[in-house]
């Protein structure tokens, strides 16, 4: 029987890379008797970062599901990727729970990501919790972080339990709900005793009670008049009230610990069944004009957020059941695809067992297998339903590389690998360049591309080589011209002839190219007339300057001859082709760049330094703003110096800094410039065909 929708818990683990979310996730799976032992990140043992890539680069690139039961209540955990080069699989873990836990690194406090992730949870109106993480650490210190996070998150952010001691000292936790100290006397399962509050921190005990007693009274009228009256609240009102005002934001309770020895977990875990909202708590999903309601009676709708391309067990699909029952060998259908699934076996995960289930209830999360047609933001349902869920506003792929197989003949091998990972991964964008003929893979970042190859090597066996893809530029004229083609040919039996007289001058920018037909008198018959338009055309596909195409020019075809029977489709194509080569020669062309519109995020003290920077890459910066903590800059750049952008930015703003990149229009090379990509050009296309 699967667990009834108010005794579960959905929750996304979030946070900034290496504020601990992994090692959390892994302590209280480890703490409710999920795994046997704690496993670290460093020794790549966590059930969390099992892939290869993720034990050798220490950080989560995927999400991972697990389940566990506490106090009688299914918890069903997402531990996310911190590296903003993967957060697809944190908003698409945010979107599917009702609550998530903000992990912060006691150290640092709220850093980029977190603020990030936040904004993304409000607008998804989620509950949120943070759990103050690393307090055993040098420098950590619970009351500076809190004070932080006030200031990034606002007033209602409040502790719920304080540290005893501080960083080496660190021995327990006080329950400020309770006020009940926890010591924690070893870093085992149920490693804690109950002890009276210290003297040392009994006064900061009532201190931030008191703070707490603040913000839970707020939630109602009736309990702030009685709180103000001196009446005594009762325990289970405070329970209550905290977790009212947690369901919708109103109240973000703050507790802490240290994952990696445990401390602070099973207290975790009971203000996840207390404090945090079960499906049915939460409400019901309106997606368009269906309302969804956690209920068994209603027809079935599971939403795909996640798909694993593994090549051994095929897809694995994690969904979350919005309404009715999904159960073992049914069917479903799909409403994108509108085709019949088979659902096979349903799979959960406990830790590192993976356990065949029956049926998931409505409010659950769990896997399916092996399903043909499905992947992530698909809805399976009862029926053919209409239903889209609002798509992800993800960040554009800017990082990009084209990329060719190491070894000949697997191209399409390479292709299909790639598509399966896009299928797992949606920021990944791959297309092939019409103009240059590359196909094109591009991520996020760096990292991003690195682990693409690195996941196409491990699980696919496809060895690939990268190389900067070729920037796309164009040519143009600024003059007109004229120019006569002729074609002839007499050698034995029928020759060839064909002639005409063109006229060529620019167009307005994006245009592309009109041909006028002016020919009077049938010197050319209208037959011949497209062949000549025809070869025009091919001369445009490779400019004089550099061979790039060309663009926003008119031609005017207005004189020529023919012979009635050596002339033909294909001499007029070659004289159109001549006259065209010949007139762009003449009419003072240019060579023409793609401009972008970067969009970049970075902290304000780092404004100075990435502007100088834009500068010296030809940027024309067009104004800033502040963007919460952040600074948001926009500025127009030729695509050419924006090619290996992200490695730089990163080290300028300390990995801080994030930016996108947007399409704007091309513009004129400047005289050296363009000097200097034409013989670049004209050595590549005599290496090419020496």
């Amino acid at each position: 029987m699967h667990p009834a929708a108010d005794r579960i818990r959905n929750v996304a683990l979030v946070g900034h890379r290496g504020s601990g979310k992994t090692s959390l996730h892994e302590a209280l799976l480890f703490e409710a008797g999920a795994i046997k032992r704690l496993g670290s990140v460093p020794d790549g043992g966590t059930v969390s970062d099992s892939d290869p890539d993720e034990q050798a680069r220490q950080m989560s690139i995927s999400a991972t599901l697990s389940s566990l039961s506490w106090q009688e209540r299914k918890i069903n955990l997402l531990d996310t990727p911190g590296d903003p080069s993967f957060i697809a699989d944190a908003l698409g873990a945010l979107r599917v729970c009702e609550s998530a836990i903000f992990v912060v690194n006691a150290v640092m406090g709220a850093e980029v990501s977190t603020s990030r992730l936040w904004a993304r949870a409000a607008e998804l109106d989620i509950a949120r919790m943070l759990f103050v993480n690393m307090l055993d650490r040098e420098r950590a210190d619970f009351f500076r972080t809190l004070e932080q996070l006030k200031r990034s998150f606002g007033q209602h952010v409040v502790a719920t339990e304080i540290p005893i001691g501080a960083e080496h000292e660190i021995s327990g936790v006080i329950d400020l709900v309770d006020m009940k100290a926890f010591r924690q006397d070893s870093p085992q399962r149920s490693g804690w005793s109950e002890t009276p509050i210290p003297e040392d921190s009994a006064e900061l005990a009532i201190e931030y009670r008191e703070k707490l007693m603040d913000e839970v009274c707020e939630v109602s009228d009736s309990l702030m008049e009685r709180y103000l009256e001196g009446d005594e609240i009762s325990h289970q009102e405070i329970v209550d009230a905290l977790k009212e005002g947690t369901n919708h934001g109103k109240i973000f309770p703050v507790v802490c610990g240290v994952a990696t020895s445990n401390l602070g977990t099973s207290r975790l875990l009971d203000a996840i069944v207390e404090d945090l909202p079960s499906p049915v708590k939460h409400g019901s999903l309106s997606v368009g004009e269906i309302e969804l309601t956690p209920s068994e009676d209603g027809e079935l709708f599971a939403y795909v957020f996640k798909t694993r391309a593994d090549p051994f067990a095929g897809r694995i699909n994690l969904l979350r059941i919005y309404q009715g029952v999904l159960q073992a060998d049914s069917q479903v259908l799909n409403t994108r695809a509108h085709a019949k699934e088979r659902i096979g076996q349903l799979l959960m995960f406990a830790g590192k067992d993976v356990e065949h289930v029956q049926e998931f209830g409505p409010g659950d999360i769990g896997a399916v297998a092996k399903l043909k047609e499905t992947h992530a933001g698909d809805w399976l349902a009862a029926r053919d339903e209409p239903i889209d869920m609002p798509r992800l506003k993800l960040p554009a792929p800017v990082m990009a590389f084209a990329v060719a197989p190491k070894s000949r003949g697997d191209e399409e091998k390479v292709l299909s690998s790639l598509r399966r990972l896009q299928e797992e991964d949606p920021t990944i964008d791959l297309h092939r360049d019409q103009q240059t003929g590359e196909q094109i893979v591009a991520g996020l970042s760096q990292v991003h591309v690195e682990v693409i190859l690195d996941r196409l090597r491990d699980r696919f066996g496809v060895e690939v080589t990268l190389k900067p893809p070729r920037v796309p530029y164009q040519e143009t004229i600024r003059g007109t011209a004229t120019a006569h083609g002729r074609h002839k040919k007499q050698s034995g039996g029928r020759g060839q002839f064909g002639d005409c007289h063109i006229e060529i001058e620019p167009l307005a920018a994006g245009e592309g190219f009109e041909f006028v037909d002016k020919i009077k008198g049938g010197v050319i018959p209208s037959s011949f007339i497209p062949a000549v338009e025809k070869g025009v055309r091919e001369a445009m596909e490779s400019g004089v300057l550099a061979g790039y195409p060309v663009k926003d020019v008119r031609v005017r075809l207005f004189d020529g001859q023919y012979h009635s029977v050596d002339s033909s489709e294909i001499a007029f194509r070659l004289a159109g082709l001549h006259a065209m080569k010949q007139a762009l020669g003449e009419a003072d062309p240019v060579l023409l760049e793609p401009i972008m519109q970067v969009t970049l995020s970075v902290p304000e003290a780092y404004v100075g330094d990435v502007i100088g920077d834009l500068n010296s890459r030809r940027g024309r910066p067009q104004g800033m703003q502040p963007v919460g903590a952040m600074t948001e800059i926009k500025a127009e750049v030729p695509m050419a110096e924006m090619l290996t952008y992200a490695p730089d930015l990163r080290s300028i703003t300390g990995g801080q800094g994030d930016y996108t990149l947007e399409f704007l229009r091309y513009e004129e090379v400047s005289g050296h410039l363009a000097q200097r990509i034409v013989e670049q050009s004209t050595q590549e296309h005599t290496a090419t065909h020496a």
